[in-house]
């Protein structure tokens, strides 16, 4: 039995996993059953799964803040396996492990071997990698109520396969956030 591969991201309705203007945190619209729902699924048992650039942001982001919603700090003390040829030092993060190598291989070892789900949160270059090899068991994908057509940036699933989805659960939190969970497979 294989350990479950999800990958989590937050995106904007066109598409983009960040931006350059002036949203704040969540494109400004996290509300207390968004951040009590990451909670929850942050709270359980699983190991962390990052590439070198989202590592960087996360390590310099998270040492710097003064203070963390809930759910970030339990995701900062969960075990990390960063996939890295440019690392050789975890940047402080607690509990992470630097392996380097292909990262389709790197994630199949991990998924034949974890005894708990493996989470990916970001990481847009490594998922796409993850997502063409088939390794990815789980889209959740948390759909932000805005459009950043102007302030877009790094489109989520720019240049992946094509996929089919299998719609598992959807929920919609607060103002209007919609998280998504899809089943993905190769098309074709």
């Amino acid at each position: 039995m294989t350990a479950q591969y999800t990958f989590d991201v937050f995106m904007s309705l066109d598409g983009f996993g960040s931006h350059t203007g002036d949203w704040g945190g969540y494109w400004g619209k996290q509300g207390p059953g968004l951040l009590a729902h990451r909670l929850a699924q942050y709270r359980e048992d699983q190991r962390m799964v990052f590439g070198a650039h989202t590592h960087r942001v996360n390590a310099r982001m998270l040492s710097a803040a003064a203070e963390l919603d809930p759910w970030v700090a339990r995701l900062r003390t969960l075990p990390a396996t960063v996939v890295s040829t440019t690392l050789d030092d975890p940047l402080g993060w607690p509990d992470a492990t630097i392996v380097a190598g292909d990262a389709a291989e790197v994630v199949a070892r991990l998924k034949a071997e974890s005894p708990v789900p493996l989470r990916s949160h970001g990481s847009l270059s490594l998922n796409r990698a993850l997502l063409a090899a088939g390794l990815v068991d789980r889209v959740q994908v948390t759909v932000f109520p805005v459009l950043t057509g102007r302030t877009g940036v790094r489109p989520v699933f720019e240049g992946v396969p094509d996929l089919d989805l299998e719609l598992l659960a959807t929920r919609t939190f607060d103002g209007g956030t919609q998280e998504l969970v899809y089943r993905p497979t190769l098309h074709g």
